[in-house]
C-alpha cells in the first residue's frame, strides 16, 4: 500500500472560552490537518497545531515542513514501512516536532486501517476507555473558582489547575480558594508551565502540604531546561512531580529519567512527533517504574483521538489530560474518539475511527 499523495489544509475552531496558562492565551484552535493517500483509495488522516511557546511550530512552519520537506520524501514508499517513514521525516528536517507528529498520525491511521484494527488494538490494546481530567484556566480566584464548580458539576472527577503566571502567594490563594470550594473528594493537579524556580517550588509546595491541600501532583514546576532543577524539586517534596516540557525525545526521557528528576511523564505527541517517539519514551519511563500521563495541546479530536487511541493502548498510562475537545464551540470532526463528559470510549473502527474532517 503505497503513498501517493499527501495534501494539508488549515483549520480554525473558537473555544467557548480563552484557554489561559502561565505561556500563552488562546481564542482560537488553530491547526494544520494532514490527508495522506494511499494507492489503494485509503486516506489516513494527521493534525499538527501550531504552539509557538512550547515546540517552536507555527502554522507556515508546519506546512513548510510537511509539504515542502517531508511529502516528496515519502511519496512512493510503503504504508508498512513505518520506521523509514519515521526515520526519513526525522532526518530531512531538524526539530519540527508537530509536522513529524502529523504525518506519524495520518500513517498509523492508514496502517492501522490497512489491518483492519482500531489503532488502540494495533498498539496493545490494553482498554477501550479513559477518563481524563478538565482543565481550569489562570484567572482571578473567584472565576477560578466558578469555572471548577461548573465542571465538577458537570462529573468531573479530577481538574487540573494553571498557576505559575504571577507570585507564589497568589497562586497559593488560588489552590486553596479552590480545594475549599470543591472539597475534599475531587483531585487536584497542579500545571505551573515552567513559572517557578527551584526553590521558590519547593517553599510553595510544602506550605501546600502543612496546609493539607492533598495535591495529586505537580506539572513543570520549573524551565523545560532546568533538569537539575527538576531533580532538586523532586527529592525534596513528597508531592509527586510531572515532566512535561522537559521531555521532548526518547533522549530527554532517558537522561531525566537517570537523574530521577521527575516521578511521573507527561506524554504529548506534538513533542515526541508522534505515536513513534511516544512509544519509546512511554517504554523507557516504565523500564525506571514511572507511570506516564498523556496530554494534548490546544488540538481538534483529529489529533487527540490518536492521544486517546495510544494512552488507551498502554497499561504504564495511568492518567489522561486530553479535554481539548470539550473546550471548543463547535466540533468538525465526524467520528473519532466519543466523549461523555470526563469518559472517552474509542470504538471498533479501523484506524482512527475519524470519517471526515469538516473544514470551510
Amino acid at each position: 500500500m503505497k503513498i501517493v499523495d499527501v495534501q494539508t489544509k488549515r483549520l480554525s475552531i473558537p473555544l467557548v472560552k480563552p484557554f489561559k496558562t502561565a505561556l500563552r492565551t488562546v481564542s482560537t484552535a488553530e491547526s494544520v490537518v494532514v490527508f495522506i493517500t494511499c494507492d489503494d483509495g485509503t486516506i489516513g488522516i494527521g493534525e499538527a497545531p501550531p504552539t509557538h511557546v512550547i515546540t517552536g511550530d507555527s502554522l507556515a512552519s508546519i506546512d513548510y515542513a510537511i509539504m515542502e520537506v517531508i511529502r516528496p520524501l515519502i511519496i512512493g514508499l510503503e504504508i508498512e514501512q513505518k520506521e523509514r517513514i519515521n526515520h526519513v521525516a526525522d532526518k530531512a528536517i531538524l526539530h519540527n516536532s508537530s509536522a513529524k507528529a502529523a504525518i506519524d498520525i495520518a500513517v498509523y491511521d492508514c496502517f492501522a486501517k490497512r489491518a483492519g484494527l482500531p489503532l488502540y488494538q494495533l498498539l496493545g490494546g490494553n482498554a477501550n476507555h479513559l477518563e481524563t481530567d478538565f482543565t481550569v484556566s489562570v484567572n482571578h480566584v473567584d472565576e477560578m473558582i466558578e469555572d471548577a464548580l461548573g465542571f465538577v458539576a458537570k462529573g468531573f472527577n479530577t481538574l487540573k489547575i494553571k498557576v505559575g503566571n504571577s507570585t507564589i502567594e497568589e497562586d497559593l490563594e488560588r489552590v486553596k480558594g479552590l480545594r475549599q470550594a470543591v472539597g475534599n473528594k475531587i483531585k487536584l493537579r497542579l500545571d505551573a508551565n515552567q513559572g517557578w524556580n527551584a526553590k521558590d517550588a519547593v517553599a510553595a509546595i510544602h506550605k501546600m502540604e502543612d496546609l493539607g491541600l492533598d495535591i495529586e501532583l505537580i506539572e513543570q514546576p520549573v524551565p523545560a531546561w532546568d533538569f537539575e532543577g527538576m531533580k532538586f524539586v523532586t527529592e525534596h517534596v513528597d508531592t509527586l512531580i510531572m515532566a512535561d516540557e522537559s521531555i521532548f525525545s526518547p533522549s530527554d526521557a532517558a537522561r531525566l529519567l537517570a537523574m530521577h528528576g521527575c516521578d511521573i511523564v507527561n506524554i504529548k505527541l506534538m513533542k515526541a512527533g508522534g505515536i513513534y517517539g511516544a512509544e519509546k519514551i512511554n517504554a523507557l519511563a516504565e523500564a525506571y517504574g514511572v507511570e506516564c500521563m498523556v496530554g494534548c495541546m490546544v488540538e481538534s479530536k483529529v489529533a487527540v483521538t490518536a492521544a486517546c487511541h495510544f494512552a488507551a493502548a498502554k497499561a504504564n498510562v495511568t492518567r489522561c489530560d486530553l479535554d481539548t475537545p470539550l473546550m471548543f464551540a463547535s466540533d468538525p470532526v465526524i467520528g473519532g474518539a466519543v466523549y461523555q463528559q470526563s469518559q472517552i470510549t474509542l470504538l471498533d473502527q479501523p484506524g482512527l475511527g475519524i470519517q471526515d474532517v469538516q473544514i470551510k
